[in-house]
């Protein structure tokens, strides 16, 4: 059987990013184990590994959404209010909000999530969609 082992996000600017992307991973649990000029990652037990690359070729960013490529990744956290919280982090860590704290209801009913964005262009859902028998 296959897992995601790792995954590598390539950014402009890797201390730059690393300290976008620290505060929030570290308040969804991850820890920083490597921080350097020439890439950063991330662990957190039983999930896969994130790391940080400089771009081969500079100047090339930010990712632009909806292109080939890069989506988003989504977090699972464990109630609305995580979602918000995750939020106010993000932005105080210079994230961008591409859309607030709000429901989608076209996802799920209980679906409850953000999308933000860092200077690459690289973007981020926080999300929560209890099971429907959680209430």
């Amino acid at each position: 059987m296959a897992t995601l082992d790792h995954l590598g996000i390539t950014v402009d600017d890797v201390p730059r990013a690393s300290a976008q992307f620290d505060p929030v991973f570290a308040a969804l649990g991850y820890t920083r184990a490597y921080d350097a000029e020439d890439h950063a990652y991330w662990r957190r037990p039983g999930q896969p590994e994130i790391l940080l690359y400089p771009s081969r070729d500079a100047g090339t960013g930010p990712h632009v959404h909806g292109r080939v490529g890069w989506q988003h990744l989504a977090f699972a956290v464990d109630s609305r209010e995580e979602v918000d919280r995750l939020h106010r982090i993000a932005l105080d860590a210079g994230w961008a909000a591409v859309r607030e704290p709000k429901e989608y209801p076209r996802f799920a009913e209980r679906y409850y999530a953000t999308f933000l964005e860092d200077d690459n262009g690289i973007r981020l859902e926080i999300m929560h969609n209890p099971p429907r028998d959680a209430g």
